[in-house]
């Protein structure tokens, strides 16, 4: 997880999410229709919906696109129904991948994830074969400027949450992913800033890769998170900040 996180943050800094952002909101549309779908159309008694609402604004994207997502999800509109499906394999050096994917056809999902795996050194797996390395955790990010490690330690413990981890970007509250709404609306009603909220995968693991591996790795990531119909990819790869470095420089 740590190399893909990394590896997230370098791509944020060359401005790629900006070359993508029609992909960007394909992907968006779909976890607002699927979360509305799961938990109704009312964003204040859905926490899903209402994170899939803020990423969307954070993205810019315009409210009738939001609006039409919504009304999609709970049925108001026609259109192919969007379901969740996930994807599990191995890539370069014996990466454990993890694929999060909401599709309209699972036939082309499924071959496209497929491609990208057999074309990038990576095998795809039967269902289980890796989902056991991964735990399903909720993680909230409060925002450095917003408060101090101690208050964000009160803040974790009365919400409920597990762990509170001081990071370079602010303090992470690590929760089980079944009282995630629970914690979050805490915050919530106590108006407490928060940076980032998602439902994530946690490798239990890490695999150490360098060199081709790494690059490997890295590239199929890459690709399969450009696929339309993929939402979330995650990996146990270890890779050195500095070999990052390196293979960003390689790629600009």
């Amino acid at each position: 997880m740590s190399g893909h996180s990394k590896w997230a943050t370098i791509k944020r800094k060359k401005g790629d999410l900006d070359a993508k952002k029609g992909k960007i909101f394909t992907k968006l549309v779909r976890e607002i229709t699927t979360a509305a779908r799961i938990g109704g159309g009312d964003p204040a008694a859905n926490p899903r919906l209402r994170l899939a609402i803020s990423a969307a604004k954070a993205a810019r994207m315009p409210a009738d696109n939001i609006e039409r997502g919504i009304k999609k999800g709970i049925g108001a509109l026609e259109g192919p129904p969007v379901e969740e499906t996930c994807y599990e394999g191995y890539g370069p050096g014996g990466t454990a991948i993890y694929v999060e994917a909401q599709t309209d056809n699972r036939n082309r999902t499924t071959s496209e994830v497929r491609a990208a795996f057999s074309k990038l050194g990576g095998n795809l797996g039967a269902s289980g074969s890796v989902a056991w390395m991964f735990a399903a955790r909720g993680h909230i990010l409060l925002p450095k400027d917003s408060t101090d490690a101690e208050r964000a330690m009160e803040l974790g413990i009365e919400a409920g949450a597990e762990d509170v981890h001081v990071q370079d970007d602010g303090f992470l509250l690590d929760c089980d992913f079944k009282s995630f709404a629970q914690v979050l609306d805490h915050l919530e009603a106590q108006k407490t800033p928060i940076e980032r909220a998602e439902i994530t995968m946690v490798p239990q693991n890490a695999v150490r890769v360098t060199g081709s591996d790494a690059e490997g790795v890295l590239r199929l990531i890459e690709r399969l998170e450009d696929l339309d119909d993929v939402q979330k990819v995650y990996a146990n790869c270890d890779i050195d900040t500095d070999e990052l470095e390196r293979i960003s420089n390689q790629a600009s």
